[in-house]
């Protein structure tokens, strides 16, 4: 999958394992008739609209990137290390709302499973991530419908050694700057982000590696020569800074800034799902753009939580205070974490999905994935659950 989060720095080595089969598929325990806790209801009440647990099923470990579900939660958490998830009352400014809220963790903890797949084998599951490149790519066999978009560009990018390629700015310099060095570009099999490359004139054939698997070393032994596939959010800095076989600044340039702009991760529902939820997203996806805001403004609480939680799972992911603090930074200072185009957070921008769709349906048809009959841009996402009056 374009978007599963193998590429992250593990102290283990962990690299991909064979997805496990349905039968061994995540559980969550029965959901209750009311939410086990003495909190007061606030102002807030999803208590007879929603699930009495709202599931985020995530793609990866605790992360920056989704930073914003955490401020939902308050103080009064479970943390289950065996499952990889925290749960508790979900908060709204500091009020209980009758719901708790279950954040599970993905990767190796589903068996590199995509959470789109959970998403349709466990009916516990409320949201996945899913940029709109994913829900594209699987339209036909797990069909999702985007309803809040916490990040407004992907921090998916393509790297190099500034040293080794001084005269570099962008991707496009990059390809012919790797054939004349006799270096390559090191990506995930199967991304579509190549395909696009490649049509596009960017990135010669020549010069692709289908070989990375998340972890540094190659890249580090190449003393320069390569170019790999990387989140802005995270490498950059932990090549710079918590890398000592590294220890020095990369330059990259960002997959949506050479013209694969999709909305990354997210929030999505089952398609089948979206008419019985729609009572509940009415109340819940304002409480999560204020969340959202209310993270970037001050992400201390939250941030807590998660790097507590890297501690507890003991799964070898490698995240630091720093790592973390250097992220919002880029999420911030880069865009990514956004308005966009107008005032308001987590909406979709109709021309934007329409173009990428345009770009994106023959690439995926062309790798195998065609899209069904009649679908349209506009069957990827909703704007109707987004409320207008907040943002950033």
């Amino acid at each position: 999958m374009p978007h599963n989060r193998r590429r992250r720095i593990l102290a283990l080595g962990l690299t991909a394992a064979t997805a496990i089969s349905l039968a061994a598929c995540s559980t969550s325990t029965d959901t209750a008739s009311e939410s086990d806790t003495d909190l007061t209801i606030g102002s807030t009440d999803l208590s007879g609209v929603c699930p009495a647990t709202i599931v985020y099923q995530d793609s990866w470990f605790p992360q920056a990137e989704i930073g914003y579900l955490f401020q939902l939660l308050g103080s009064d958490y479970t943390v289950d290390t065996d499952k990889k998830s925290v749960s508790g009352p979900l908060m709204a400014d500091g009020e209980y709302t009758g719901v708790s809220l279950e954040l599970r963790s993905g990767g190796p903890a589903i068996g590199f499973q995509a959470p789109s797949n959970v998403l349709y084998t466990d009916p516990d599951v409320t949201f996945a991530p899913v940029g709109l490149d994913s829900a594209l790519q699987l339209s036909k066999d797990f069909p999702t419908v985007s309803v809040y978009a916490p990040l407004d560009k992907s921090p998916l990018m393509v790297m190099w050694d500034p040293a080794t390629y001084p005269d570099v700015s962008t991707i496009a310099d990059l390809g012919p700057a790797l054939e004349k060095k006799g270096g390559y570009l090191r990506y995930s099999e199967g991304t579509a982000f190549i395909q696009y490359l490649t049509d596009d004139g960017q990135v010669p054939e020549s010069v692709l590696d289908g070989s990375y698997d998340g972890t540094p070393g190659t890249f580090v032994a190449s003393a320069g020569t390569l170019a790999q596939q990387g989140y802005a959010s995270n490498e950059p800095y932990v090549y710079a800074n918590e890398l000592p076989e590294w220890d020095k600044p990369v330059d990259y340039q960002l997959l949506a800034d050479a013209g694969w702009d999709f909305i990354p991760a997210t929030l999505a529902v089952r398609q089948a799902d979206l008419e019985s939820l729609s009572p509940c997203l009415e109340k819940l996806i304002p409480v999560i753009q204020k969340a959202e805001v209310a993270y970037y403004d001050d992400p201390s609480t939250a941030n807590a939580i998660i790097l507590k939680l890297v501690d507890e799972y003991q799964s070898g992911q490698v995240y630091s205070a720093d790592t973390i603090d250097a992220a919002i930074t880029v999420l911030k200072d880069e865009d990514l974490a956004s308005n966009g185009a107008d005032d308001m957070v987590g909406n979709f921008d109709e021309d934007r999905v329409s173009d990428f769709y345009d770009t994106a349906a023959p690439i995926y048809a062309q790798l195998g994935n065609p899209q069904p009959d009649g679908l349209t841009p506009e069957d990827l996402y909703t704007n109707e659950f987004v409320d207008s009056s907040i943002g950033f």
